[in-house]
């Protein structure tokens, strides 16, 4: 997959550094998936992602510590990110419309 807007992530890790590594690894993962359905994804994530609206899927990256929520095509082969940041920051959003 195609992860949209890498530079997201690179400025949320560059201001909470302890987050550089899991959020690496998060686009490892992602970028090697071949994702063709919620169920491929869920494969790959188990309990660390919840599906909502439009897309989107809600990511638990770093032991629950940080949110990540990413808009997937399916058909474009792609993961948009819409939001990331810590778990306090998460729940002052909502992830429908971030």
């Amino acid at each position: 997959m195609q992860v949209v807007s890498r530079k997201t992530l690179k400025l949320f890790w560059r201001r909470h550094p302890q987050a550089q590594e899991p959020l690496e690894r998060w686009l490892r993962l992602v970028g090697s998936a071949r994702w063709q359905t919620p169920a491929d994804v869920k494969a790959d994530f188990g309990s660390s992602v919840d599906f909502i609206g439009d897309s989107r899927a809600i990511f638990d990256v770093g032991g629950n510590k940080f949110r990540i929520v990413g808009r997937i095509s399916y058909q474009f082969k792609s993961v948009m990110i819409k939001f990331v940041g810590t778990h306090k920051a998460y729940d002052k959003i909502d992830p429908e419309t971030a």
